[in-house]
């Protein structure tokens, strides 16, 4: 779940538990250009109050009339459609003709929302199944590869924790690659023991931890919706953290330094208790090669390496 919907999962239980009425509303199915992708969420009280979107702006505002004149009465879940017509398209707002088919909820059951919280906050995976003829919810353990589904009966839907990297080592290129994941909504946490760099990281929303990388990495688990960034090119902190990543279901598992440095690194990792299969998930040298010299072109050339990890997207292999 991004931070967004994330956002929008939050507030919906505080609104919840104080007692207001609140409606959710889910792209189920988009049509040409798409401002938000499928499974994207808005909460909207009773009193007009909303976060979230649906649409980048285009709808909410005939959404937010519709729900409070009209679902909000309702029990059971209502399908909401824009821009059937081009001029309905043009009257909404929605670019190149599109449609949207939202799901809206006018019921949704406190208990469910905090148990979805309390799994990602957990870092698990869970999907939640909607009756569209009760609005009743089931949850279950899910998988991050499970497809959603809506049909005539039922709303499948899969939340899982937000993607996380940590970055050992707080120098700069480190802080540039912390700044540009959080722009890519990651969940950035930040190890390092010096002292020098103890006061490095004093950024909003960046969780700095002072301690050995690898006890670290075993403290709050590595889970595979997290990667793991070596870049302290100290070998006594790097391979000591990528021992424990690489072992770990992280996604990702990258570490800074040349070809000749890496194979070097690869070599040392062997003679502890790392596996070949394991050695070969390293990246490295890290990032994408796109000819980067500065500290914040070589942060975009990570970024760019671990968002096609990520998305499936093969990466060419590094000789």
């Amino acid at each position: 779940m991004n931070s967004t919907d994330l956002s929008v999962l939050k507030a919906a239980v505080d609104w919840l538990k104080a007692g207001h009425q609140v409606a959710i509303a889910t792209v189920v199915q988009t049509w040409g250009s798409a401002p938000r992708p499928i499974g994207s969420w808005l909460a909207i009280r009773g009193d007009g109050q909303v976060t979230g979107s649906v649409s980048g702006g285009c709808v909410e505002d005939d959404l937010i009339r519709r729900v409070r004149t009209e679902i909000l009465i309702q029990n059971t879940p209502e399908m909401v459609v824009y821009g059937v017509s081009q001029q309905e398209a043009a009257r909404f707002g929605l670019p190149c003709g599109g449609t949207l088919r939202l799901l809206v909820e006018p019921k949704p059951e406190l208990t469910i929302l905090e148990a979805i919280l309390s799994s990602i906050t957990n870092h698990q995976i869970s999907s939640r199944t909607v009756s569209l003829s009760t609005g009743k919810s089931t949850l279950e353990s899910g998988s991050r590869n499970a497809a959603f589904i809506c049909d005539d009966q039922f709303m499948k839907t899969t939340y899982g924790p937000r993607w996380r990297m940590v970055i050992i080592g707080a120098g700069q290129l480190s802080l540039y690659t912390a700044d540009f994941a959080l722009a890519s909504d990651f969940e950035v946490i930040v190890i390092d023991p010096r002292e020098e760099y103890a006061e490095g990281i004093n950024r909003e929303h960046i969780q700095f931890i002072k301690g050995m990388p690898d006890d670290v990495l075993l403290e709050i688990g590595v889970d595979s919706h997290t990667a793991v960034l070596a870049l302290t090119h100290d070998p006594k902190l790097d391979d000591m953290a990528l021992m424990e990543a690489l072992k770990s279901p992280a996604f990702y598992v990258g570490a800074l330094g040349s070809r000749a440095n890496t194979q070097k690194r690869k070599s040392r990792l062997l003679a502890f208790d790392v596996t070949q299969e394991q050695v070969d998930r390293l990246h490295g040298p890290v990032g994408l090669f796109i000819g980067a010299l500065t500290p914040p072109e070589i942060a975009i050339s990570i970024l760019a390496e671990v968002i096609a990890v990520k998305y499936g997207v093969p990466v060419p292999k590094k000789s």
